[in-house]
């Protein structure tokens, strides 16, 4: 059963158009790339899809020249269908087990526009990497994550409670009985993550465990690919390094911790492949003082978010041993302290932001401290909304906790923020005496509904 995705509006988009760049579909391994233009491919009156790891004979097609009037011809002899433009849909797999087939896509857009290609591969951020140019201007890119919270009540046959949850808002919240469902799926989604098959087995079998076999294995094929990163980058270092990652979720990242006899050089070598390759998403430190938030962007304070907090919880479970006490938080605490203890609320606050953004941008998350020694302020998330600088704070209370969130917005002069937590939507304003009484508001936005927040950004 394929459950639907917020790609899938933009990949009918782009094949609906009457011109239509070759597409790059890109992403981690198992967020779905390749089911989602399967789907697509439904659609046409022909599907022709070519994995160039499972097939490497298509290799050759393309290593005497790239005339793809003549790499169609012979691709449509050996695959038994013919490529016709305007009603075949071409699928390129695993693209980057073939840089030719890379350096094609431009000549499918000036020699063959009217055809419909999709590229899509696990790893393909370090084949472009190593090309010197690959299409720019002629290649559009889509970039896909694991589902989101909205996505996953959708798998899950929420589709009424998420059109409820869309209704409500600050001025009204909604009704004690479906807050308290929302609350109870969002814990459950926190566990489960949003791997398309730790989604599916779920919907079909509400079992933990069996989620957790799934999230092992692709946990393991993560690994598995590691020697393909970089020859020169030790196999033992990545692994390291992606644990180090686990263990110190939305602190700032401290190099040394990924492993005695590291040096931090090679360790930031190997976070950055961990970023390229999609399993690690790098909040990175901004004085926000005005937009746009990178101009500001120091990427020497980097905190890291791991790529799905199912897979998080599981790659916990192989470092620390055992994660039964971080599960039963979830599960069973009350809201405010399954928000204030522990970083994974936090963790899940971000891979909501960046799940939600539009696909067609590889969005980039920020966030801000106090710089002085001794200094405890910051703010979790800053984002761009309308043309303005945005605090977003996961915190559970009003009071405390507020402190840093009440002096960002007092030395940026700004009069909006939001709290993200588990509560139900509301508001409130405060008096900012010590700054000749302006108002401030913050928007209670609970982390089951930040797509929410972020259509209205």
């Amino acid at each position: 059963m394929y459950y639907r995705r917020n790609v899938d509006a933009h990949l009918m988009e782009w094949s609906q158009r009457e011109e239509h760049k070759p597409l790059l579909l890109r992403g981690a391994r198992q967020v779905g790339k390749s089911t989602a233009v399967r789907h697509l491919g439904e659609r046409f009156s022909t599907y022709v899809e070519i994995n160039f790891e499972r097939n490497p004979e298509y290799k050759a097609l393309f290593a005497s020249n790239l005339d793809v009037g003549r790499i169609c011809a012979q691709m449509s002899a050996m695959y038994g269908k013919s490529i016709v433009p305007g009603k075949t849909l071409l699928f390129l797999d695993e693209i980057q087990e073939c840089r030719e087939a890379v350096m094609a896509l431009r000549f499918f857009w000036e020699d063959m526009p009217m055809l419909h290609v999709v590229a899509a591969g696990s790893l393909l951020e370090f084949a472009l990497d190593e090309l010197p140019a690959f299409g720019v201007g002629r290649i559009h890119s889509l970039y896909m994550h694991p589902m989101t919270f909205d996505e996953f009540l959708l798998a899950d046959g929420r589709q009424l409670l998420l059109e409820a949850r869309d209704r409500s808002s600050a001025r009204a919240p909604l009704p004690e009985p479906l807050y308290g469902k929302l609350v109870e799926l969002f814990r459950t989604y926190m566990i489960v993550g949003g791997m398309p098959e730790a989604v599916a087995s779920w919907v079909e079998h509400q079992d933990f465990v069996r989620c957790q076999e799934i999230q092992d294995d692709i946990l393991t094929g993560y690994e598995d690919d590691f020697p393909k990163y970089r020859k020169r980058v030790n196999t033992e270092l990545l692994r390291a390094t992606l644990r180090s990652v686990a263990s110190q979720i939305t602190r700032k990242f401290v190099y040394v911790e990924a492993g005695a006899g590291y040096k931090a050089a090679d360790v930031r070598r190997a976070l950055d492949l961990l970023c390229m390759a999609g399993l690690v998403i790098p909040v990175t430190h901004t004085d926000a003082n005005g937009l746009p938030l990178g101009s500001e962007a120091d990427g020497s304070f980097r905190k890291m978010l791991f790529l799905d907090s199912g897979l998080l919880l599981r790659m916990l479970n192989m470092t620390v041993g055992s994660v039964a006490e971080i599960t039963t938080l979830i599960l069973t605490a009350n809201v405010a302290d399954l928000v204030n203890k522990g970083s994974m609320a936090e963790m899940v606050a971000g891979l909501e932001i960046v799940r939600n953004q539009t696909p067609n941008l590889k969005y980039e998350l920020h966030y801000w401290a106090r710089q002085a020694r001794g200094s405890q302020a910051e703010i979790d998330y800053v984002v761009a909304r309308d043309s303005h600088v945005l605090p977003i704070e996961v915190k559970a209370e009003r009071q405390g906790g507020m402190k840093s969130l009440w002096g960002f917005m007092r030395d940026k002069q700004l009069t909006e923020a939001v709290r993200c937590s588990l509560e139900n939507f509301g508001e409130f304003t405060f008096t900012d005496t010590e700054a000749n009484d302006a108002v401030r508001h913050v928007t209670i936005c609970p982390l089951y509904a930040l797509s929410q927040l972020l259509r209205q950004a």
